[in-house]
């Protein structure tokens, strides 16, 4: 990713596609897939819709740096699943995604290459009908201030279109904002010109 480019693309929300081959029945399921703890509990269901299924192979991308992947063959010959799976989210530069395709056995071998083209095509079939989002890459800061300060904090948050995602407000205040990669030195600098803020750094979403 560019040091310029604070954007990534994602999906909303679940989406489904089939692909069949020589009998073989390849179900794609593709979710907005945010922490890799979700995967169990998916994996469980699906299991449950599909008990007599023979494979649930996956692949992931997670973190609007696209950093973080991973693939399960779930039985099938080593990279004929997971892999195929992965370069399909790679080739439509999506992350924050979790593609599951379920396996009904048809009584037929597909081959290796059979079986990465089932893959791949069912996956392919589930994003072709996904709404997708492209999303900032934001930093969220503490800000802590004097209730004095507050209208001072407040006009640098509306005119950078800094977004707030908690406030509490007393003599001391507290605000937690998303700011979107690009505009962070820019905001922050004008923050730590206000007199008695405290501005701490907490995460990247």
């Amino acid at each position: 990713m560019s040091l310029f480019n604070d954007t990534y693309r994602t999906i909303g929300q679940t989406y489904e596609g089939i692909f069949r081959d020589k009998g073989s029945k390849f179900m794609a399921y593709a979710y907005q897939f945010e922490e890799e703890s979700q995967l169990k509990e998916i994996i469980a269901e699906l299991k449950l819709l599909h008990p007599k299924a023979r494979h649930h192979c996956y692949a992931y991308r997670l973190t609007p740096d696209r950093s973080v992947f991973r693939i399960n063959d779930d039985g099938e010959p080593s990279g004929t699943a997971g892999r195929p799976i992965l370069n399909v989210l790679l080739s439509s530069d999506l992350t924050n995604v979790l593609v599951v395709v379920v396996r009904y056995f048809g009584g037929t071998l597909l081959g290796v290459p059979g079986l990465i083209n089932a893959y791949k095509s069912a996956t392919q079939i589930a994003l072709e009908e996904a709404e997708i989002l492209e999303k900032t890459q934001d930093d969220v800061y503490e800000v802590q201030f004097p209730y004095l300060q507050m209208n001072d904090i407040m006009r640098i948050i509306k005119e950078e279109n800094a977004t707030i995602l908690e406030q509490e407000f007393d003599n001391d205040c507290l605000i937690r904002i998303a700011i979107r990669k690009m505009q962070v030195n820019a905001i922050v600098s004008r923050l730590e010109k206000v007199e008695q803020i405290k501005l701490r750094y907490l995460k990247t979403v």
